[in-house]
């Protein structure tokens, strides 16, 4: 058997989730959340132009263009992008959600933005993070915000169960990005904790790592 590339491993992923019969998994599947970091952050900036990499379900690109944003919705998977595009058009937003497929080892979106966000953009894959997120920084416009959150732990259904991993973390990411300082500045990095829900309804407390960097208006 042939081991699995990256977009190959993403769709399964995303495929298995709408073959589940657990009506939970499905209700995300039609009206997927926004991460909460990405609520507390965001409520309140004016809306703009918005680039989501890594969309997943699509609850963060929905979020924010129910609130007024264009979004462009990027992931390697092209059945979340699919997804996502199908599930825009069925809650009426089709005309403020762009989806693309992008392995962004390889691509990056073309554009300017306000804000980018970056939620739990971990893979078993080799992926260049830092030059990913060097490059995120670099699309954002005089005073844009670029919003990343990654695992602090690992929750108990986490496809990611390797007790020896490491979490760098939000002053070591901003760090490896290395940004200037007179252009671009952390205005958050800190390590919240929260109550996650996972698949049946099941629990647990996890920690996410919260880095927001502001390039000067």
């Amino acid at each position: 058997m042939s081991t699995p590339n990256a977009a190959t491993f993403w769709d399964g992923v995303y495929a298995a989730r709408s073959a589940t019969t657990d009506p939970q998994p499905n209700d995300r599947l039609t009206n997927p959340q926004p991460n909460d970091r990405l609520t507390e952050t965001v409520t309140g900036l004016p809306p703009g132009d918005a680039l989501d990499l890594g969309c997943g379900d699509g609850g963060d690109a929905l979020w924010l263009a129910r609130r007024g944003w264009q979004v462009t919705a990027v992931d390697i998977s092209a059945v979340a992008v699919e997804r996502l595009a199908g599930l825009a058009r069925a809650h009426g937003l089709g005309d403020r959600v762009i989806t693309e497929r992008h392995d962004l080892g390889e691509s990056f979106p073309q554009g300017e933005f306000d804000l980018i966000c970056a939620h739990y953009l971990h893979t078993p894959f080799d992926l260049d993070r830092a030059t990913v997120l060097r490059s995120a920084a670099h699309a954002l416009r005089l005073g844009g915000r670029l919003l990343v959150v990654d695992h602090g732990s690992a929750a108990p259904w986490s496809w990611n169960q390797d007790p020896d991993i490491r979490y760098p973390s939000p002053q070591e990411v901003a760090a490896g990005i290395g940004l200037e300082a007179s252009t671009w500045t952390v205005e958050r990095a800190d390590a919240p904790r929260r109550i996650a829900t996972g698949p049946g309804g099941r629990t647990a407390e996890v920690t996410d790592h919260v880095l927001l960097i502001r390039r000067a208006p």
